[in-house]
């Protein structure tokens, strides 16, 4: 038995290792869930650590949950108003897009490896979900802004794409234990997942808000500890009911974080901090799963799949979920390139070990040989494809005043925000009356050449100006976009 303060150590040891690793990603551009899973594995038995880890329960277990925590927190910090207007598209993609992905890689998989196609298309369910909320991490951690929607469009792709992976690997698992049923069966499947899910999200979000705000707690602490419970709860009571619950938490964190709630600025960063937590937990968990010794196996037929999948199953998906929108090509192939995987095809691929599926060990490292794949070579050619296709927009960083205006149950009524006005910027040359800002959005003062102006509505914008605003926390970032977005060139 090891001894508790030998755990503690290396727990802690791990934790300041991973928290080190993500600063040293950021600074060369290197995505920081590589590391951690490099971590996990040189930890494991395999490697120096030398800690045998083979339970694929506790991986799967240890997943899910930081996944549903993960995904709430995503839809958390998501607006609305950021996603409106490509909504369309993000669910093309995360429908859509995530099933021919499926088809084509499992195609592809069952004919180079040999096995049946169910089992091949298996194998490319699992891999089908993309984890964009990483490319966007590494895009921040470079000084990198999109063009237009793009930004929006990948957070939400990457927000919903899971659950119909979720259920497409599934529903495989269920064809291949049940060889009787057909592909129609798992048409109530998909409709009772979803609808219950999305349904469900909706409701008990709604409930999350009221529980929030109404509860009279004693202590600050615990309404960080309420939301945890009631977010496991979400996702428990949905899955139970036959839903699908990683749908469930997305939407319950996109209603709440688009909603006034108390101690909403502490209970955002406690849900950032807990959702890198579950990052840094997930990938050493599924880092000491993995048995690299057992990789070289599947190397050849890893590459070949991999390529398959960046150069040929993606952008077949994309440009088919896209052909109808208003996009540039470059826009296009930029989506497709930023079809990063992470750890959700490592969480699923462990379905079929515990599902007895056979074939499931090869499956397992294959995903797992993708994934280190798509993170090494898309990861850190992502900056260089924004800048190739022409998708970078200059944006200076902005700076986040502190003072905030609370009201007396504890909600923040406003928040003073700092912007600066980019010189391509829409809004350069407009008067502050024209700009048709939101209704409680007040510009408080204007900084020009030193000067500090305080505005009118007939004041008009300069590029370099620097504005103080006044303005709702769930309003913020669609304010920021709005004066900073670039003007149209007309081609």
């Amino acid at each position: 038995m090891i001894p508790i303060e030998h755990l503690l150590l290396g727990t802690a040891l791990f934790l300041c290792l991973s928290v080190a690793a993500s600063k040293l990603a950021a600074r060369f551009g290197i995505p920081a869930l590589l590391l951690f899973l490099l971590i996990g594995m040189l930890a494991g038995s395999d490697g120096p650590g030398g800690i045998y880890f083979d339970n694929p329960w506790l991986a799967q277990a240890v997943g899910v949950v930081a996944l549903a925590l993960i995904l709430f927190a995503g839809g958390l910090d998501t607006r609305l108003d950021d996603i409106r207007p490509v909504f369309r598209r993000g669910l093309i993609l995360a429908t859509l897009g995530v099933s021919i992905t499926a088809l084509a890689v499992g195609w592809f998989a069952s004919v180079l490896l040999g096995v049946s196609l169910l089992e091949g298309i298996l194998l490319g369910a699992i891999i089908s979900s993309t984890d964009a909320a990483a490319v966007l991490t590494l895009l921040r951690g470079k000084g990198v802004h999109l063009k237009r929607g793009l930004k929006p469009l990948l957070e939400f792709e990457s927000g919903s794409n899971d659950p119909m992976a979720v259920f497409l690997t599934l529903g495989m698992i269920r064809l291949l234990q049940e060889p009787q049923l057909s592909v129609l069966n798992l048409i109530p499947m998909f409709v009772q997942q979803m609808a219950l899910g999305g349904l469900l999200g909706y409701l008990l979000g709604k409930g999350m808000v009221l529980v929030i705000n109404r509860v009279r707690l004693e202590y600050d602490g615990l309404y960080s500890v309420l939301m945890l419970a009631l977010v496991l709860l979400i996702y428990g009571i949905t899955t139970v009911l036959g839903g699908n619950g990683f749908l469930a938490v997305y939407v319950a964190g996109l209603w709440l974080g688009n909603r006034d709630f108390i101690h909403q600025r502490s209970l955002r960063r406690f849900m950032d901090g807990i959702a890198w937590l579950m990052q840094i937990v997930m990938f050493l968990t599924l880092g000491l799963q993995v048995f690299p010794s057992e990789l070289p196996q599947v190397a050849p037929a890893g590459l070949l799949i991999a390529a398959f999948l960046i150069f040929a199953a993606r952008p077949v998906s994309v440009l088919v979920s896209l052909a109808f929108a208003r996009m540039q090509w470059r826009e296009r192939l930029f989506v497709a390139w930023v079809g990063l995987r992470g750890a959700a095809p490592i969480i699923l691929a462990t379905f079929p070990l515990l599902a007895g599926v056979s074939q499931a060990d090869m499956i397992f490292n294959l995903v797992f040989f993708i994934v280190l794949t798509s993170v090494l070579f898309q990861g850190t050619l992502i900056v260089p494809a924004a800048r190739l296709l022409s998708v970078e927009a200059r944006q200076a960083e902005q700076p986040h005043s502190p003072l905030a205006f609370v009201m007396d149950d504890g909600k923040i009524a406003s928040d003073l925000m700092e912007l600066m006005i980019p010189v391509d910027s829409e809004a350069v040359g407009k008067r502050i009356l024209n700009l048709q800002l939101p209704r409680g959005v007040l510009v408080v003062l204007v900084g020009r050449g030193g000067e500090m102006i305080v505005p009118d509505g007939s004041t008009v914008l300069e590029a370099g100006d620097t504005l103080l605003l006044l303005a709702p926390p769930p309003l913020q970032s669609a304010i920021r976009d709005r004066l900073t977005r670039p003007a149209a060139i007309v081609e």
